[in-house]
């Protein structure tokens, strides 16, 4: 068995060097398909020889898929915030306050800001341990199995000259490719897009799943070491060893002895961070010296050795070229502004939301308008002024389309609504093939295919709706340009295997106005059939748990279109889902009908999740914050001291865990 160990190990350490060249050094020197091969051999002999686990295995990144509720960790060191600056003015006055509190030559290093998550990562002889986010500075979640699924982010040290225990701190990072991509999968689902890369980067890293944090690709950038016995006693000089380690420190770092070598660096910054490809939103200077750091110390909030200049907001002027329009799956119009191509936070931006008519009209746009436009680390491409002194004389105003641009159907808008619709559902074909491109979807139906495939089929004339993916022949597919007999078979199949997805998934997959995932959800927990909810009253539907007046409206209207009937009813005949199961039916009770609970703090028997869903089905209602109508706070470890103090002053009763499962017995 020892010739065994030894190849693991071997393997270990070898996918351990490519992992580091690709992911921190950017210099892989393998294919990937060849490290595909290599962790497959490693999995496989892990799988043979479990004896043999380690945590900190390559083949661990993909992360498990248990779910876990955060426990909340203190901090050995507080995470301290920086005090802002923003302008060089400020910075001076921070260089000269330092140079009076020390009264000997020092040196500054300028690093930059990164806009991310900021975490700490403890090592024990060399190994990673613990992974915490900041939280408030003093305690933060434990995101560990999260963590160790980012490439960026050493399992197992390099080298032997590290401290036996030390604590580096840096960001957790989404790139903007990613961050993009991500923005453009949830725009085709029609839900609703993360603001800036921190905001995704941080939902992440709060997934209870860490297969999924494994797959939004995350990176990281280290930028300070704490702890005893340190190689020295000079903050660059650490990070520098740190690098030998294998951990990612950015090459942008930099001694300075002057002021002005602090200002070149910071004005070089300003303009090149557009070509990075991670957000950036400032300059870090530090006193380079531990011993010096000390000796200046902190503030009442922070430290005196150390501060945060923050750019401005990136913007750049442009021209608007034109406004075009959109047309959503479910009618909905959105107007867009094309732009002379600019190159903003690493990337060329050529269009911007204009969100609604109101948008339009509170800048008064004109075609050929000179724009502002913003992206930066805050918010996905928008225009936020304009220009008014290069506006020409006879530069058309932009007024909000009446008709639909793609089947001249006049436009609707609700009253007390921004967003203009086209009413044209069963003829309008970007909502027709919208419909189908989210009945597909993972979170619906999970059929192979996408945006591309539907467009292939519509335009074919085989598809007219989402019943007819289901009379779908392999032989007619591979007739279509680019298909061949393999993938129109595989299409065909995945197909056929979909009628196994259960009721909730299936109502969601209709793509009924206002019905997302959750509301799919509860009604299919109200409604066991489709032929229930079809049959359902307004009144009916409002009293169910968190559907209103808008949303019962929507599927009402849904189901008194006969050509919508007409489509349920083919689904019905194709064998898809459309009633619970009597498994899923006898485990509803109403032991906590009426009730309203609010979860706080952390749980040790099942998970937040877990408990929201035994909740409803159990017939009680989730809540997010307490109020006199709240019936119990079920309470774990960590319970918020706010929530605590307006539970007990409002005389709500407080219960744990095992109280709440005796209830629902």
């Amino acid at each position: 068995m020892d010739h065994i160990k030894q190849q693991i190990e071997a393997l270990r350490e070898e996918l351990n060097t490519h992992n580091y060249n690709y992911y921190v050094l950017s210099a892989p020197t393998i294919s990937d398909f060849e490290f595909d091969k290599k962790l497959r051999e490693l999995t496989d002999l892990e799988e043979q020889y479990p004896e043999f686990n380690d945590p900190n295995s390559p083949t661990q990144r993909v992360g498990s898929d248990i779910n876990k509720s955060f426990k909340q960790v203190k901090h050995k060191y507080p995470m301290l915030s920086l005090g802002n600056t923003y302008s060089e003015a400020e910075v001076t006055d921070f260089y000269n306050r330092v140079q009076k509190g020390l009264n000997d030559e020092f040196e500054i290093v300028c690093e930059l800001k990164y806009d991310g998550t900021s975490i700490s990562l403890t090592y024990v002889n060399g190994e990673l341990t613990q992974a915490v986010t900041r939280g408030d500075g003093v305690e933060g979640d434990d995101v560990t199995a999260n963590v160790r699924t980012i490439r960026s982010i050493p399992l197992k040290l390099r080298g032997n000259d590290y401290p036996a225990e030390f604590e580096i701190r840096g960001e957790i990072l989404m790139p903007w490719s990613v961050f993009d991509a991500l923005n453009k999968e949830r725009a085709e689902q029609e839900e609703a897009l993360f603001a800036n890369p921190r905001n995704a980067g941080s939902g992440t890293l709060k997934q209870q799943d860490p297969k999924i944090v494994a797959a939004r690709k995350l990176d990281s950038f280290l930028y300070y070491l704490l702890g005893d016995n340190l190689p020295t006693d000079r903050h660059y000089e650490n990070l520098m060893k740190a690098r030998d380690w294998g951990f990612k420190i950015s090459t942008a770092t930099k001694k300075c002895k002057t002021l002005d070598e602090i200002f070149e660096y910071i004005r070089y910054w300003d303009v090149e961070r557009k070509n990075l490809p991670v957000a950036t939103d400032g300059i870090v200077l530090k006193v380079n010296s531990l011993t010096q750091q000390k000796n200046l110390g902190y503030t009442s909030k922070f430290p005196r050795w150390a501060i945060a200049f923050k750019f401005q907001a990136e913007k750049e002027l442009t021209t608007l070229e034109s406004v075009s329009y959109q047309v959503g799956r479910t009618g909905a119009i959105t107007p867009v502004a094309n732009l002379k191509p600019v190159k903003l936070s690493g990337t060329i931006v050529k269009r911007a939301s204009l969100y609604n008519e109101d948008y339009i009209n509170s800048l008064d746009l004109h075609l050929n308008d000179q724009v502002y436009v913003e992206k930066g680390g805050e918010i996905i491409p928008k225009i936020t002024a304009v220009d008014t002194s290069k506006r020409g004389m006879f530069d058309e105003k932009v007024f909000f389309i009446k008709n639909c641009p793609e089947c001249g159907t006049p436009l609707t808008k609700d009253e007390g609504e921004a967003i203009y619709y086209c009413p044209n559902e069963s003829s309008c074909p970007p909502q027709i093939k919208g419909r189908i491109e989210h009945f597909i979807t993972r979170k619906a139906m999970n059929i192979a295919g996408g945006t591309e495939t539907i467009e292939h089929l519509y335009n074919a004339g085989l598809i007219h709706n989402i019943a007819d993916l289901y009379t779908l022949k392999w032989q007619d597919v591979s007739r279509l340009e680019r298909w061949a007999e393999k993938s129109a078979k595989n299409l065909v199949e995945s197909i056929k295997s979909s009628v196994l997805v259960p009721y909730p998934r299936v109502l969601f997959a209709l793509g009924i106005r206002y019905v997302g995932e959750t509301v799919a959800k509860k009604l299919a927990m109200a409604f066991h059939s489709i032929d229930e909810l079809m049959n359902a009253s307004i009144h009916q539907l409002t009293e169910v748990d968190e559907i209103g007046d808008r949303i019962a409206q929507s599927i009402v209207k849904y189901f008194s279109d006969p050509e919508n009937v007409a489509v349920v009813e083919r689904l019905k005949e194709y064998g898809l889902q459309f009633s619970l199961s009597e498994e899923v039916i006898s485990q509803r009770t109403d032991k906590l009908a009426g009730l309203n609970i609010v979860i706080s703090g952390t749980f040790e028997i099942h998970s937040r999740d877990e408990y929201k869903a035994l909740i409803e089905q159990n017939g009680g209602k989730n809540s997010g914050s307490i109020s006199s109508k709240t019936s119990y706070v079920l309470a774990g470890d960590n319970m918020g001291p706010a929530k605590l103090e307006k539970a007990e002053k409002l005389g709500v009763p407080i219960i744990n865990e095992e109280e709440f499962l005796k209830m629902i017995e």
